[in-house]
């Protein structure tokens, strides 16, 4: 398939050199030091044994318009960057091509479809402006949830920590060919890709964790291990699992698991840094609206009482705010 990564950090880079390494033919959207590294070395993966490779069929560039039409596009730049490269998107499009969101959090298409009293809606922290779902229009999109951890070593370098599961659906849970045809691609490239029938259940499984773990990680600045490990924190993240599991019930999400279980998934992966606090660590605006302010819209607009969620938002929109502060 002709494929277009738009971003190449830690998740971008990794899918984007499975991908190409299976034979896709893959072209990365990328700016700065990344744009130069994928250029002149293409992308380097060191996987969880240890084994390298190096993807060199990996074509990089800054601009869109010289890419032409794309079977495929993945978003792959943070929730906060969307609106950002959103403009770009639409000169990738042919007439059937997909766009499959690798973002964290409530994504910005999640009422398109939706059904009840809030279909239709915007979600106002991820999409203020309505811009990225006017420019992206969410009847291109096929839903995906990312459960891989890597990091950026170095620009065009990236390491895989653990985790190989992409699973995607449509919005409105049916098996479509090109849901199917998506599937196939990740497969072929090494992941797990299942089509799953309701993949907002999936969007709020993984979301459970990042919601709690990520701002908790950034303002201790503590791995997984530890914010389990310790009861005041362990106790925190349940509180605002179980805040988050009253909103989702009420937009009719069944969780397949339980709460205790979704919280040892995350002890088991280890001294971890989440993708929160490597951003802080690195001096970058965390990504936090979409993965605890979506959460906060949607408790307003489900009536559902969320304290421990807003104190931990509050505090972690005071650190953003303070790093940019030191940035500007």
């Amino acid at each position: 398939m002709k494929i277009a990564v738009i971003g190449c950090g830690a998740i971008g880079g990794y899918v984007a050199a499975r991908l190409a390494l299976a034979g896709e033919t893959v072209t990365c959207i990328v700016r700065g030091a990344n744009l130069e590294a994928v250029r002149r070395e293409g992308v380097t993966l060191i996987m969880s044994d240890g084994a390298r490779h190096i993807a060199r069929n990996v074509v990089a560039t800054d601009d869109c318009a010289s890419v032409g039409p794309q079977e495929l596009v993945i978003l792959a730049v943070k929730a906060h960057q969307l609106e950002a490269v959103a403009s770009l998107v639409p000169q990738l499009f042919g007439a059937d091509t997909v766009v499959v969101t690798m973002q964290n959090g409530i994504p910005y298409w999640y009422f398109h479809r939706h059904g009840g009293d809030l279909a239709g809606s915007v979600v106002r922290s991820v999409d203020p402006h309505g811009r990225i779902s006017e420019l992206i229009p969410p009847a291109r999109v096929i839903g995906c949830v990312v459960y891989p951890a890597a990091e950026l070593l170095a620009p065009g370098v990236v390491r895989h920590i653990e985790g190989e599961r992409f699973p995607v659906g449509e919005l409105d849970g049916g098996c479509s060919e090109r849901v199917q045809r998506v599937s196939q691609c990740l497969m072929r490239a090494g992941f797990k890709s299942p089509v799953l029938e309701d993949i907002r259940a999936e969007i709020w499984l993984k979301l459970w964790g990042n919601l709690t773990f990520n701002p908790i990680s950034a303002l201790t600045r503590s791995t997984l291990a530890d914010i389990c490990q310790y009861s005041a924190t362990r106790e925190l993240a349940a509180a605002m699992m179980s805040e988050a599991q009253t909103i989702a019930e009420k937009l009719g999400i069944v969780f397949r698991m339980g709460l205790d279980k979704r919280i040892a998934g995350a002890e088991k992966v280890g001294k971890h840094k989440t993708s929160m606090l490597q951003d802080v660590e690195a001096g970058r605006a965390p990504e936090l609206e979409a993965l605890v302010g979506s959460v906060v819209e949607l408790g307003r607009l489900t009536h559902t009482h969320t304290p421990h969620i807003n104190a931990v938002y509050g505090l972690t929109h005071l650190l953003a705010r303070a790093m940019a502060q030191a940035r500007a």
